[in-house]
């Protein structure tokens, strides 16, 4: 898993009616005609499919992710309840896909939050006054955001500094690029020095069974 320092890039804001979308599911972020592969790459496809493709199958010229000043957003602003509905990992696939490596809501659907973090991306959970005023600033190419992790801090585009919470166990593995198997192997030389010493303590447990 590649490691989570700081990211520097611009952002795309979901939008509806001029606000944050909320309860955007994970059908809508990856429907499942795209969940026959459990490759990563070419997953980008079907991310956010139904938004940003209309019904004759074109690009939707309206939809944030197919505008040129977004194309390379690596920050994704949305409402409430972010990731709700199944518990496909496809969806947070999908948006490092996309290059999508933060996504900030106010609040996220707990299997999804999960998820992220098992794959790298970084969930920011911040007031959902403060997003939308994030969101407004997203205007142009120009328009850069920048994520610190170690400080827990956002820069925004026009110079303000917002912080951020995240558990520091999740932070620790977010800085040093490991995933749950990573976390484990990372401490393979205690796990070795444990079962040696448990087999002296407890041989009996080394018995085979006829």
């Amino acid at each position: 898993m590649k490691a989570f320092t700081t990211l520097t890039s611009t952002a795309a804001a979901l939008i509806d009616n001029g606000r944050l979308m909320a309860n955007v599911d994970t059908d809508m972020i990856i429907p499942k005609q795209f969940l026959k592969t459990t490759e990563r790459e070419g997953l980008s496809e079907g991310l956010f499919y139904e938004l940003k493709t209309g019904a004759d199958g074109a690009p939707n010229p309206d939809f944030v992710l197919n505008k040129p000043a977004a194309a390379d957003a690596g920050i994704l602003i949305a409402g409430e309840n972010f990731g709700c509905g199944s518990s496909r990992e496809h969806a947070p696939w999908a948006l490092l896909d996309q290059g999508i490596t933060s996504v900030i809501a106010p609040s996220f659907a707990d299997i999804f939050h999960n998820n992220c973090y098992k794959n790298g991306i970084l969930p920011i959970v911040l007031p959902l006054d403060i997003c939308q005023a994030l969101a407004e600033q997203t205007g142009g190419a120009n328009h850069r955001f920048t994520i610190d992790l170690a400080s827990q801090t956002i820069t925004t585009p026009d110079g303000q500094q917002i912080s951020f919470d995240v558990d520091q166990g999740r932070k620790a593995s977010l800085l040093a690029g490991l995933d749950e198997i990573g976390e484990t192997l990372h401490a393979a030389s205690a796990i070795e020095t444990y079962e040696a010493g448990r087999k002296l303590s407890m041989p009996w447990l080394e018995r085979k069974v006829s």
